[in-house]
């Protein structure tokens, strides 16, 4: 597979997300157990809305990449279900918003960033996708 416009697109935003998510989740902490955390309620947002876009695109670029020498359907490989997952996370987490449910948010959040930013990304550096390619083909020599 070949770094292609839609891949770097979507390789760009991905990375973006992976790097923004812990500053918005860091920025709206509050008060945790004995220590006080000072709340930085504007950076969340304006960090938060950047993180949630870039989640977008990654999201929706990634119905365009197709690989077919994976096991898959019509293109779509296993991984491709972290779309929905990415999706109804969002849904849900501004559901809880718009409620007031701000625990919830922060849950679904949390569990959003982990599941599709961490876990996502930890699978794309197996040796046989493009990611996993590049950084263990080039920079260790293995592949």
């Amino acid at each position: 597979m070949q770094l292609t416009p839609v891949i770097a697109i979507h390789l760009s935003a991905a990375l973006g997300a992976l790097a923004l998510g812990p500053l918005a989740l860091w920025a709206r902490r509050g008060h945790a157990a004995r220590v006080a955390h000072t709340q930085h309620p504007r950076l969340h947002r304006a960090v938060g809305y950047a993180w949630v876009t870039l989640m977008l695109a990654a999201a929706l670029s990634a119905l365009f990449i197709r690989d077919h020498d994976l096991p898959n359907i019509a293109g779509y490989t296993p991984i491709h279900l972290f779309v929905p997952y990415t999706l109804g996370g969002l849904f849900v987490a501004f559901r809880h918003l718009l409620r007031g449910n701000i625990a919830g948010h922060r849950q679904a959040m949390v569990q959003l960033y982990v599941g599709a930013c961490v876990i996502a990304g930890a699978f794309t550096l197996l040796p046989t996708r493009f990611l996993g390619q590049l950084v263990w083909g080039q920079w260790l020599g293995l592949v």
